[in-house]
This record gives structure tokens, sequence and C-alpha cells, in this order.
């Protein structure tokens, strides 16, 4: 514990409609190709400072990364592979092939189950080959005019009943719960009304700039738990710098990473920070107990300029997002 008053993120977790216990703060690993070496490195230092829960995918190439860290720090005594939680995606380019982006993601990570599996999109690529792709695919397939290459026959739910169709099998215990990724409201409806397993988790773009008011409020209401990606802003963390931010910062004697974690958290969301400095990384344990004044004032930033750092021409058309893409 930090103190009387509240404990590290790293020892908070909420539990998921399917009864499975999620850890409330993950490192993120969706690293930049040029320093994706580096993940193995920040992984050991998220789980020696407390960490318990680590978000890769196999879209990112940084599965075997994560997979060297653990079997060290496993061989080390550290810890076990049942003290930690990993989540993996499902990218769009095998969207009708569930099992083969499962069995690359347990190979690349070493291990035998997932904890969390996540159909990364709602959208469906055409396979295209790529020797310096992942796996030998290309990971954002295009056509000669530089479009994005999708499957135009594929439907985007094909993805998640086959996800289903492995949890849900009593002899597979390769996944311990799925979810999803990327689902506006509208994407989350037709899942509900036509899967027999509800999402245990919803992971988005979500922070003070864009906090999803009304997905929040969707998602609660079906419990399903939000997760946040990106908390920071993405790419040079522009969040950090925010007034407000830095304000509240200083005044439960923290750092700005922490506040933004920390607004995620005490709003009952999970958060995935990614990180590559190992001071920083030990930092963000610490947890800041935020007002309500304090999360009201923060969300009115986003209702007042909101911003969106994510946003590739590869999104699909949905609320939110002005990537093109096929429509629901």
């Amino acid at each position: 514990m930090s103190g009387p008053l509240h404990p590290k993120a790293t020892e908070i977790s909420f539990v998921l409609n399917n009864g499975v216990r999620m850890p409330a703060l993950g490192l993120g690993t969706a690293n930049p190709p040029a320093e994706i070496g580096r993940t193995k490195q920040a992984v050991k230092a998220a789980i020696k400072a407390g960490y318990r829960h680590i978000d890769t995918a196999w879209a990112y190439g940084t599965e075997p990364f994560v997979g060297e860290a653990i079997k060290e720090l496993t061989e080390e005594g550290v810890i076990k592979r049942e003290d930690v939680f990993i989540t993996s995606k499902v990218w769009p380019v095998l969207w009708d092939d569930v099992e083969r982006s499962l069995n690359e993601s347990l190979d690349s990570l070493g291990v035998e189950y997932i904890d969390l599996l996540l159909q990364h999109w709602p959208v469906c690529y055409a396979k295209q080959e790529d020797p310096h792709g992942i796996n030998g695919l290309s990971r954002n397939p295009e056509t000669s005019n530089g479009e994005p290459n999708y499957e135009v026959s594929g439907d985007w739910l094909e993805t998640y009943l086959q996800m289903e169709r492995i949890y849900l099998d009593p002899s597979d215990e390769r996944v311990r719960s799925i979810g999803v990724s990327n689902f506006p409201e509208k994407y989350l409806e037709r899942t509900l009304l036509e899967c027999a397993v509800k999402p245990a988790v919803n992971q988005v773009e979500m922070h003070p700039r864009l906090p999803q008011l009304a997905l929040k409020k969707y998602c609660r209401a079906h419990n399903v738990l939000l997760e946040a990606y990106s908390p920071f802003g993405s790419h040079n963390a522009p969040n950090v710098h925010i007034p407000l931010v830095k304000d509240l910062a200083e005044k439960y004697k923290v750092s700005p990473s922490v506040i933004l974690n920390s607004y995620h958290i005490r709003q009952g969301s999970v958060v995935a920070s990614r990180s590559l400095n190992m001071m920083r990384i030990a930092s963000n344990i610490e947890f800041a107990p935020l007002s309500k004044e304090d999360l009201d004032n923060l969300d009115q930033l986003g209702v007042a300029q909101p911003e969106r750092f994510v946003n590739e021409k590869w999104n699909a058309i949905v609320p939110g997002f002005t990537g093109k893409g096929p429509s629901i």
C-alpha cells in the first residue's frame, strides 16, 4: 500500500462479466517499429514494479518480446504464468481465421492460454502475402492506388463468432475471456443481439480529450467493461501537457501520467498505458484518488474540444472515426 487512504494502481482490479478478475492497470506494448526490441525490458521492468497485466496483439509484432520477458521472469521465480493477465487481439487480416491468429499468438508468447482475446477492429481485410509483414502477411494491405484493401464479401462479426466457438468449447482451454476493441455502440448492439457470449471488455481510445461518455453509459448498462488505450494521447503523449492535468498532478503530488491513468481507474475502467521509459513505468503504479469534481472537469475537456489521436485511414466507418472502411 502507498498509504492509509488508497492502494497503488497495480493493486486494483475489476471483475469481468464472466467472473474473471482483470488488473486495472496494464502495460501497453504497441511500440514503434524502431523501438520494438525494447519491449522485453519494458515488460520485465513493469512486472518487477508490480504490474500484472500486459496488453499485446498479433499486429504489434511485440508478442515474442513479451513472451521472452515472461519466460525469463518465470525462470527467475519472480512470477508464475497465472500471476500475469495477458491480453492479445485478432487483427483484421485474420478476420476469418481466428484459429491461426490465436495459435500464432500463443506460439509467440510461449504460453498455453490467453486471459483475454479481443477482436481488434470490426473490419475485414483481404490477405496479402508480405515477407516483411507479420508472419508472412501484410498488416495493412492496400490496393494499387494506396487505399485499404478490404474483403468486400467479409462480415466483421465472423471474427467474434469464431472467438466465441473457441471460448465455449469445454475441451479448449486456450482462451479465458473474449471481448472486442474499437466497437462503438452500433457495433456492440449487433454483437449482443447475434452472439451467445457477451463481450467481457471493449477496448477503445479514451482519455480526457475523448471521454467516450455515451459509449461508457452503454457499456455500463450492458455490463461490458470499458478499457482505455492511448490514455496519454498516443505518440509524444500530448495529454500530459494539458494544464488541468498538470494542476491535478501538483495537487495529488504525482506525475501527469498517473493522473491520466487514475482518471480511468477511478471511474471503473481498465487502462493500458504504453511506455518504454523504465522510471516512468515504475512511477505509473501510483494512484490518485481523484474527486468527482476532478473527473467531471477532466470530462469537460473532451466535451468542449474533443480530439481523437488514433485516426488512421484504415479505420472503419463508424461513429467517431473519420477513416474509410466498410460500413455496418
